[in-house]
């Protein structure tokens, strides 16, 4: 239930229409300010010229005046300018609105738009208008917001400000927690796989029973059947074979004439973005491979498979022998060529076995902050609607 001194007021009697128009100018650079959906605030937008715009005339925004999306307002794309943002412009698609400081606190604002109950009000004004369901200026300025005096805004505002401050510390500290922990992996890996005295530096192909490519064509896709990966489908050790598309049966032994997936298989991103991703077929996944991808072999009488996925991702491959292959490429391509003779660090296999349980622990312990983190996350963005709701209703 709302305090009763945080009285209802229409838009319309504490924010005025604001237009700063120009006309575009041929040679003149624009910054250009888009508004995210959800109250996720406003973003700088890629610079044009005058010449780019179809517009006749652009307008300037300014710190903390309200911008409207016409079109997306519906589904929460309003903001408050930001410092950072002054100076960029708009079309006539994001009317603008300045707020009346005598009454309304810019920041109050700022909150307010990040709230369900807002979102629906910026729905239901935008209803039936111009068979595309934008909000008209007018509309939008019969919206009600909670308004309590100014001096109590701006003490709910620095109190909300302070909570969600202590939110952002939490994030902040599980990411750096996961970000150490990756970066203690990495520099163990880095260690164990590099020369040493009783390890064979070999050719990365000797160590394989098999290297074998993708077929190239575009896979058939069908609405249910065998996943065909893309690289999208592959992470950092793991397939993902859910997010798959697939193919028919037929597709299937089409795409694996050259061999099928069997556990233990190596996948690995050879082109595009995520090149050097790589992850081990586990027992029971069955799929066919897409574009960009392919498969190594381990071969098991020399190297133990978990042993060869942690090196493929190790610095040492990946660091040392991939990205200085990909470097400067618009479309980063690893040659089957120059993959066979990557160097391969070789230790007997009682040593591998060791390693393998080591990086397994350390993996583990990286895997379970990653879910700390995660829940943490999720608890985090539960509670910003509950603490507004609060806000907005005087309980804070």
């Amino acid at each position: 239930m709302m305090r009763k001194d945080f009285s209802l007021v229409p838009l319309r009697d504490i924010a005025l229409p604001v237009e700063r128009p120009e006309i575009p100018i041929l040679g003149k650079k624009y910054r250009q300010i888009g508004v995210k959906l959800w109250g996720e605030g406003g973003y700088e937008r890629e610079s044009i010229d005058g010449s780019q715009t179809q517009y006749k005339t652009l307008s300037r925004v300014e710190a903390d005046d309200i911008i409207v999306n016409k079109i997306w307002a519906r589904n929460g794309s309003v903001s408050v300018v930001s410092s950072t943002l002054a100076g960029c412009y708009a079309s006539g698609e994001f009317p603008t609105f300045a707020p009346i400081r005598e009454y309304l606190e810019p920041r109050w604002f700022y909150w307010l738009t990040k709230t369900k109950y807002f979102w629906e009000q910026c729905d239901e004004k935008s209803r039936g208008t111009s068979g595309k369901n934008r909000i008209r200026p007018e509309r939008f300025l019969e919206i009600k917001i909670p308004l309590p005096p100014l001096e109590e805004q701006r003490r709910i505002v620095a109190r909300l400000e302070e909570l969600v401050g202590k939110f952002e510390e939490v994030r902040s500290l599980r990411q750096k927690a996961l970000e150490e922990s990756e970066a203690l992996t990495k520099a163990a890996m880095r260690q164990i796989f590099k020369p040493h005295e009783n390890y064979q530096e070999v050719s990365l192909e000797s160590v394989c029973a098999a290297i074998i490519d993708n077929l190239h064509s575009n896979p058939v896709y069908s609405d249910n059947g065998v996943p065909c990966i893309r690289s999208s489908d592959v992470g950092w050790g793991a397939l993902y074979l859910h997010t798959a598309r697939c193919t028919s049966e037929e597709e299937y032994k089409r795409r694996t004439v050259r061999g099928e997936p069997i556990p233990n298989d190596i996948v690995l991103v050879r082109e595009g973005g995520g090149t050097g991703k790589a992850a081990i077929v586990l027992e029971g996944q069955r799929f066919s491979l897409g574009q960009r991808l392919m498969m190594l072999r381990p071969d098991k009488n020399k190297v133990r498979p978990k042993f060869f996925l942690y090196q493929i991702l190790s610095p040492s491959v990946y660091e040392d022998q991939i990205i200085p292959r990909c470097k400067g490429s618009a479309s980063p391509h690893l040659n089957i060529g120059a993959l066979r003779k990557f160097n391969f660090f070789l230790p007997p296999l009682p040593k591998q076995h060791r390693i393998v349980n080591y990086l397994d622990e350390l993996q583990t312990k990286v895997d379970t902050i990653k879910r700390q983190r995660e829940k943490a996350m999720k608890e985090l963005d539960a509670l910003l609607p509950s603490i507004l709701d609060k806000a907005f209703k005087g309980k804070l």
